[in-house]
């Protein structure tokens, strides 16, 4: 069932990030990926990136799912820091990483930017003696508006940030408040000032549409701000409720409706601001973003992952893939410290997929993007996707969805607003109605 059968945004998750699903991975295949993690590189492997989790918040969003903690002290922060930067030296010695480069960070959470610049600095310093991204190609890196200052943004360039990632979501204080944001509009223009004054080759802003208290009049308001701000990247999401949000467990727990915006006008308030910021200049790169220039505002962390490359999952609760194997790491606080503290990898649960759900991965995720092409399946995989998935792709073509010519799919606005909802037609059967996460 796609969401245009749906108007309410019900209790569930939306957004495809990997396959096969992540409720498929088990604890008792942990030694798949320590079996990756002490083989040689493959022949495929021929770089990797690292994403670093910073779990920590000034305050919990109403529709956050992640693992993040708040009110953390600076002991508290020392010691996770310590425990990444024996996470990594530990991941650093490991066969599967030897000789390879290193090619994009990702400092997602939580609120990296929770870290004062005290501590990102001496983070830095004890990460570089195993771990180097001075010659990486991106390095990202997540921030709060309310937790920077002129100081902290000069330090994230003094560390190597290449991308900064500002988590906006909105433009109104009220309806900020309301989801339970930790900073107001006032921070926003006060960081993003700063950023610009420092200056990086790359800043993107998010924006959520379907907050509580998101109406029309104040959505273009939005868009106007952003076009006015201008951006090299803007990201969009369509505001969903995963089970374990606030939000979710308010609707369970006290038996109340939905209060975000149906998925219909989730999509038609994308739809208004992709057609604004088109006229302004930007370009489609994904169903969730906009770029000024497709030709140099690259996003590698996302470029790279969802064609399959080695991910290094460190930090508590994060996710990875390597050699072939997926992987998570343990997800609560207290195990993942006292676990690497011991000298062990903090493996939570792991699947080694088939070559093709590998290949149905890959896929999934570049139909994300808006298009593809079969050559780079039929290179890598020796499959035509063409004809193994023709009757999905006949069947989305005369849904309105995509067009299929020659060697290419392209997906139509109305497909590319709701790609998500259309992603499970490609999955195994197994995995249609199976809980995604």
């Amino acid at each position: 069932m796609t969401t245009d059968t749906l108007g309410t945004t019900e209790v569930g998750s939306y957004f495809i990030s990997n396959y096969p699903p992540f409720s498929q991975w088990q604890n008792e295949l942990v030694p798949e990926i320590e079996q990756a993690f002490d083989a040689p590189p493959d022949d495929t492997s021929q770089f990797y990136g690292v994403y670093i989790h910073i779990p920590f918040c000034r305050k919990r969003c109403k529709f956050c799912y992640f693992r993040v903690y708040t009110n953390q002290n600076a002991k508290a922060i020392e010691r996770y820091c310590a425990a990444l930067e024996r996470e990594i030296e530990l991941v650093s010695h490991k066969p599967a990483l030897q000789g390879r480069p290193l090619r994009f960070v990702y400092f997602g959470g939580g609120t990296p930017s929770y870290l004062s610049s005290k501590q990102l600095l001496s983070l830095r310093d004890r990460l570089s003696q195993s771990l180097s991204w001075d010659h990486a190609e991106e390095v990202t890196f997540e921030c709060e508006p309310g937790t920077l200052s002129l100081e902290k943004v000069k330090t994230l360039k003094e560390i190597g940030i290449t991308r900064v990632s500002l988590g906006v979501e909105n433009f109104n204080d009220q309806i900020l408040e309301v989801n339970g944001r930790a900073h107001l509009s006032p921070e926003v223009d006060r960081a993003y000032e700063w950023l610009n004054q420092v200056g990086f080759p790359q800043i993107n802003l998010d924006l959520i549409a379907g907050m509580i208290g998101e109406t029309n009049e104040n959505w273009n308001k939005c868009i106007d701000k952003i076009i006015d701000m201008s951006p090299d990247n803007i990201t969009i999401y369509q505001m969903e409720l995963p089970h374990n949000t606030i939000i979710s467990k308010e609707m369970k727990e006290q038996g109340i409706t939905s209060p975000i915006a149906g998925w219909e006008t989730k999509r038609r308030w994308v739809d208004e601001a992709f057609n604004r910021l088109c006229r302004e200049g930007y370009k489609i790169s994904s169903g969730n973003e906009l770029v000024k220039n497709l030709d140099t505002d690259h996003f590698v962390y996302r470029d790279q992952v969802w064609r399959g490359c080695d991910l290094v999952a460190t930090g508590v609760s994060s996710f990875g893939h390597l050699q072939g194997v997926h992987y998570q790491n343990l997800d609560q606080l207290e195990d993942y410290q006292t676990t690497v503290e011991a000298g062990h990898l903090p493996f939570n649960r792991a699947l080694r997929p088939t070559e093709h759900q590998l290949l149905i991965r890959e896929l999934v995720l570049q139909m994300k993007e808006g298009h593809l092409t079969a050559a780079p399946f039929r290179q890598k995989y020796g499959v035509d996707i063409m004809t193994d998935f023709g009757d999905t792709f006949r069947r989305q073509e005369a849904a309105g969805y995509l067009t299929v010519e020659d060697d290419s799919i392209q997906l139509t606005r109305r497909g590319l607003l709701q790609v998500d909802s259309l992603l499970p037609e490609y999955f195994e059967a197994e995995h249609r109605q199976v809980r995604y996460t």
